[in-house]
């Protein structure tokens, strides 16, 4: 297993994308914390990766909480005594046209997808210089934060933006610490934050849900909606062997709509 050994911390574990890569990641063979608001969620997701003989443990965290993102990092090294990848996958979104977005809807979205993305990179990272071992950190942005037009909420475009920057500004004083820190920039994925947005702007435009959907199917030139598994492959992929060159880069997993 490529990955025997190592320890992974996933935000968001508890379902979605973050469920999927905490099974992938356990699939390699590393021990697993998964983070999320909705403890019930991480238990279920570490309930899925004991049942297949992995090693797993569940934390209940708000990342928008700076003393919470401590805990949660104090909780996964004293549970595995190290940390070796970090998966920064965390966040939240709504759909609203741009002269709709008011100052609490932006704040929501930053708490979480800015502040809170950055500040656990920065923690992180600080305990693996600690460890001296180097690390793998996976920021989860989106092709939103690269100016796709067809996103959904100019707010949430605006912090998956930041995480590309961010990523990207970290490479260097990172790289002197063996730490590797690469942006993943999903399109449209299967995941109950893509029904949540897409049912609204449904609604909006006065069609099904499934008209909106294969709208959506329809403006991908690959022709298919992206699965959680395709954004786990990638950051499995990162997290290995094969990514220990690979640093300060924001990789699209989209079909083909984004091409920059």
């Amino acid at each position: 297993m490529l990955l025997e050994g190592k320890v992974a911390l996933v935000t968001g574990g508890g379902r979605g994308l973050g469920r999927a890569i905490s099974l992938r990641l356990a699939e390699g063979g590393a021990r697993i914390a998964v983070a999320d608001i909705d403890g019930a969620t991480a238990a279920g997701t570490c309930q899925a990766i004991r049942d297949v003989g992995g090693e797993s443990l569940a934390i209940q965290a708000d990342v928008a909480d700076l003393d919470q993102i401590d805990r949660m990092v104090r909780e996964t090294l004293d549970a595995f005594d190290g940390l070796d990848i970090f998966v920064n996958n965390a966040a939240v979104t709504q759909a609203a046209r741009i002269m709709d977005i008011d100052e609490a809807l932006w704040d929501r979205i930053h708490r979480v997808n800015a502040k809170g993305a950055f500040f656990c990179m920065q923690r992180v990272a600080r305990e693996m210089m600690r460890q001296g071992r180097g690390g793998r950190i996976i920021n989860m942005s989106s092709v939103a934060g690269k100016g796709f037009p067809g996103g959904s909420n100019a707010a949430y475009a605006a912090a998956k933006a930041g995480i590309i920057a961010m990523s990207q500004l970290a490479t260097h004083p990172f790289a002197e610490h063996d730490i590797n820190v690469n942006s993943i920039c999903p399109g449209a994925v299967r995941t109950p934050m893509l029904e949540a947005t897409s049912s609204q702007r449904a609604w909006e435009a006065g069609v099904a849900l499934e008209e909106m959907m294969r709208r959506a199917e329809a403006s991908i030139p690959l022709g298919r909606i992206i699965e959680p598994e395709d954004i786990a492959e990638m950051a499995a992929f990162l997290a290995g062997p094969g990514g220990r060159n690979i640093t300060g880069q924001a990789f699209n997993v989209d079909g083909g709509v984004v091409m920059h």
